[in-house]
């Protein structure tokens, strides 16, 4: 599979500044939604690099170093839990690539943006590519970057909360994760407009 299809016809036509854009944290029951947008030079190669999900740990945070380190300008778009319940995921997901993208516009102006699944209106000119973290180079690129991020994110919430073991499952809602929540109850962080945590909610309101 060729990675860089998208890019090389883009570069064909003239583009040379093209964004990946991708997110993470879109299932997770706390913490915020990330997004990453990523513009990499025409001769970056990276062997290897794919679908963060598709990546082990080690390999991630290895590629998530080399990315930034060679990118031409990349930037992180994060959007919090407070923000997720009162507008939504999928808004709360666009808000946060649009973050990532002004960021990296500050830096470089952007002739093309190349997106994982989610279509964005902007007034730069995106393609939309579902599964793209899989199809393209760019789109990799960022989703290496988000995934890293939110992950050190949520081993920050693990050494202040260790009962939860956000380590373990990165927020997600696990087996483990939902017995930690009806054991030790809600701490700050966690989207209350989510089914399991609005379970624990009603029943707190129940007691009372």
């Amino acid at each position: 599979m060729d990675l860089y299809k998208y890019e090389k016809e883009l570069y064909k036509n003239g583009v040379n500044l093209i964004g990946g854009v991708d997110e993470v944290g879109r299932g997770p029951l706390v913490g915020p939604v990330v997004a990453a947008c990523v513009v990499l030079p025409k001769d970056f190669v990276l062997e290897g690099l794919t679908d963060s999900k598709k990546l082990s740990e080690k390999k991630r945070n290895v590629f998530s170093d080399y990315i930034k380190e060679h990118a031409i300008a990349y930037g992180i778009g994060e959007i919090s839990p407070d923000i997720i319940d009162k507008v939504n995921i999928y808004q709360a997901t666009k808000l946060a690539m649009e973050k990532a993208i002004k960021q990296v516009e500050k830096k470089v102006k952007l002739e093309h943006i190349l997106i994982d699944a989610m279509p964005l209106d902007l007034d730069i000119p995106t393609t939309s590519i579902i599964k793209g973290d899989s199809l393209s180079i760019s789109i990799a690129a960022a989703s290496v970057i988000a995934k890293v991020y939110r992950d050190d994110l949520m081993y920050k919430l693990d050494k202040k909360y260790p009962e939860y073991a956000f380590a373990s499952h990165k927020g997600y809602p696990t087996k483990k994760h939902i017995e930690a929540i009806n054991k030790y109850g809600l701490i700050e962080g966690y989207r209350k407009t989510y089914g399991p945590v609005k379970e624990v909610l009603e029943r707190v309101e129940k007691c009372k």
